[in-house]
């Protein structure tokens, strides 16, 4: 059973969980996704009317507003959840991570599939805002108030407003879960931007030394 992969899976990725039954009784993310197991159960029965009813409910008791049409798989930790949204054709992979404040949400513009798919083990931080029919790679991080507008491959980082995508190769296993719920130690585009620049100068520095060296 799913909730039943959730639930363990929140247990092992979030240090302050002391036991599976503190994360059922007292976690409104874990709650959160019970309202939409709920709901995406009579979304699929064409019963859209209980579907609304039952994720509307959830919104108001838990505060993290999932479509029940949005399609998650197992293993989901909404850390802390507040002021997340979950759109309609949003779909979600396997162990994924999303903290407080994230939208997977639509541009306005776009019919049909509007909502972004995000592979498995993907970590989307704080404030993070996806929008639009697009692909997030497995093993890929958004970083904490990113704004998503395309693609992010598999095991990249997405980083700053708009976000720009930094290529840090995927974690090896043994290291997925440490990496997966980090928001600390994510690339800084900029950064590198100044240090290829910097290279780049230094090169041509060397270059024209050696060009003066010749013309004496």
């Amino acid at each position: 059973m799913r909730l039943i992969r959730d639930l363990k899976s929140i247990k092992a990725r979030d240090p302050a969980a002391r036991n599976c039954l503190e994360v059922f009784f007292l976690y409104s993310g874990f709650h959160a996704l019970i309202y939409y197991r709920i709901a995406h159960f009579f979304y699929k029965l064409r019963l859209k009317f209980l579907a609304r009813f039952f994720s509307q409910t959830g919104r108001f008791f838990t505060g993290v507003e999932i479509h029940p049409g949005a399609v998650i798989g197992s293993g989901l930790f909404i850390d802390h959840g507040s002021g997340v949204v979950i759109g309609e054709t949003a779909v979600i992979g396997d162990n994924c991570t999303i903290y407080q404040g994230v939208t997977l949400g639509g541009t306005g513009k776009d019919v049909g599939k509007r909502h972004p798919t995000i592979g498995n083990n993907v970590m989307i931080g704080s404030g993070a805002k996806v929008l639009g029919p697009f692909t997030v790679g497995d093993n890929a991080k958004i970083a904490a108030g990113a704004v998503v507008l395309r693609e992010v491959p598999a095991g990249a980082t997405a980083v700053g407003v708009p976000a720009r995508i930094i290529f840090s190769g995927q974690p090896r296993e043994k290291e997925q879960k440490e990496s997966d719920l980090d928001q600390i130690n994510i690339p800084d585009p900029v950064a590198s931007e100044i240090t290829k620049m910097k290279d780049t100068i230094s090169a041509l520095e060397n270059r024209l030394s050696e060009l003066e060296n010749k013309n004496k």
